[in-house]
């Protein structure tokens, strides 16, 4: 049932696209956007993603939150660094250990730390869940201790969101069936 309703939604999201991409609301519009949303999804299919975990809402949006909240931070950050007077800022490839099970959540801590202003992931180590971090504004001990900080507290929410030890079940992949 799940299958059916994530098609669903990739179909509806096609469409959706394909009628903002015309700017015109119209039936032929969404039936030719259904269209091209068939045949996107037949002819370019995705390959299925492993979900191990379960979704809980509360962390979920507190997740939403803390990030909406280093998003504007680090903008304000990173606007007063390029305007100050004195040297440009100090910068840094930092590595971080992130023990996320799951490559699915991994992928979205690589994405949320890159999404934030002032740091970008240049380097995932999924053996041994390493990422390498190029960091702006690494002058001082406080400011490398605040980067793993923020890592940590990344980690922490995305872990409480999707990958909380009592909801964890390995996915089956395509290889381990055929075994």
């Amino acid at each position: 049932m799940r299958r059916y309703l994530l098609r669903a939604w990739v179909l509806c999201w096609l469409m959706l696209v394909w009628v903002l991409l015309w700017g015109t609301a119209s039936a032929a519009n969404f039936i030719g956007g259904l269209a091209v949303a068939v045949l996107i999804t037949v002819l370019l299919p995705l390959p299925v993603v492993p979900v191990e975990g379960r979704v809980h809402p509360l962390s979920l949006v507190k997740l939403i939150l803390v990030v909406a909240y280093q998003l504007v931070l680090s903008s304000a950050q990173m606007a007063w660094l390029a305007i100050r007077p004195g040297p440009p800022p100090l910068t840094a490839v930092l590595r971080a250990r992130v023990s996320i099970k799951s490559d699915l959540v991994l992928a979205l801590a690589v994405n949320i730390i890159t999404l934030i202003p002032g740091s970008i992931v240049l380097e995932i180590d999924q053996e041994r869940r390493l990422i390498y971090v190029h960091v702006i504004d690494v002058g001082s001990d406080e400011a490398v201790a605040a980067f793993y900080d923020h890592v940590a507290q990344i980690e922490r929410l995305l872990i409480a969101a999707f990958e909380r030890d009592a909801d964890w079940k390995p996915a089956i992949t395509g290889q381990e069936e055929a075994r």
